[in-house]
């Protein structure tokens, strides 16, 4: 239980209904006993839920999973409301470099399949790699391009508009949402797909091959790294397994942590993106 002392409750209201009842020498014992702690739980409440003004949107979340004998892990949290949506993704141990330089990592969200990622049976050349293409009728084709800036269409697939470089980066952008994939979201069938894998983790087979979609570059560079279907979700639910915030919560300090909760969501800061055009088939 959480003590509720005279400085406690200055802290939270700073000079407001609760200090003033506690210093006027006219209100009942009996009747501070009973108010006090029913404003220090109003107050904790407040501190502890989601903002009411984004009511009327629907939230969904993913976990991203490597493909292919990546790395990649990362997270995936997509706002809608109305036509609009905001989509925040976090996402590390990806390839680094490509061509000696920061890799390029294409992503989307594909729809109208099964809405899963696919497994190792997806191979069907048996190359060891599932390629864009095997991994099709898992994921479905793209529904909506998660560039950095300009046209998130499918069609914007066609020309690896990237929404990230390197081995992590952060993706925050609020767009136009696509009927098409508002529908997949609704119905559990939008899939999170990141592509681009480091040919020197494929086999012999596999590293001579070039891309399903694009033949002018290698099969790494376009296959599926990282994967993770979109479920729906409360708002401010993180997916299970996101990242620890290192901060313990005890019963002494239950209060404090409730009420710095929307701090410590709000303190998070999104990384740079870059864009990269090139010629591609669409997937």
């Amino acid at each position: 239980m959480v003590r509720v002392t005279p400085k406690t409750m200055y802290a939270l209201h700073n000079g407001s209904v609760a200090t003033r009842i506690l210093e006027d020498p006219f209100v009942n014992k009996k009747m501070r006993l009973m108010t006090i702690p029913a404003l220090a739980l109003g107050a904790v409440a407040l501190a502890g839920s989601p903002a009411m003004a984004h009511g009327d949107s629907d939230h969904y979340q993913a976990n991203l999973g490597s493909l292919n004998g990546s790395s990649a892990t990362g997270s995936v949290m997509v706002d809608v409301t109305g036509n609009q949506a905001h989509v925040k993704m976090d996402v590390s141990g990806l390839a680094e470099t490509f061509n000696d330089a920061p890799y390029p990592h294409v992503q989307h969200i594909h729809i109208a399949a099964q809405g899963t990622c696919p497994g190792p049976e997806a191979d069907t050349d048996g190359d060891g790699v599932v390629s864009t293409t095997e991994g099709h009728p898992f994921y479905g084709h793209i529904g909506t391009t998660l560039a950095t800036s300009g046209d998130t269409s499918p069609d914007a697939g066609l020309t690896l508009e990237v929404g990230g470089q390197g081995g992590a980066y952060t993706y925050d952008r609020t767009f136009e949402l696509n009927a098409d994939t508002a529908a997949a979201l609704e119905a559990g069938t939008a899939v999170v797909v990141v592509h681009g894998l480091d040919p020197a983790t494929l086999s012999a087979e596999a590293q001579e091959k070039m891309s399903d979609l694009v033949p002018e570059l290698p099969l790494a560079a376009t296959s599926p790294a990282a994967c993770g279907t979109l479920a729906a979700s409360q708002m401010g639910a993180m997916p299970d397994g996101a990242p620890d915030t290192g901060v313990e919560v005890t019963e002494n300090n239950t209060t404090e942590m409730l009420a710095l909760g929307g701090g410590l969501v709000l303190a998070a800061a999104a990384g740079g993106t870059w864009i990269v055009r090139r010629s591609m088939a669409k997937s």
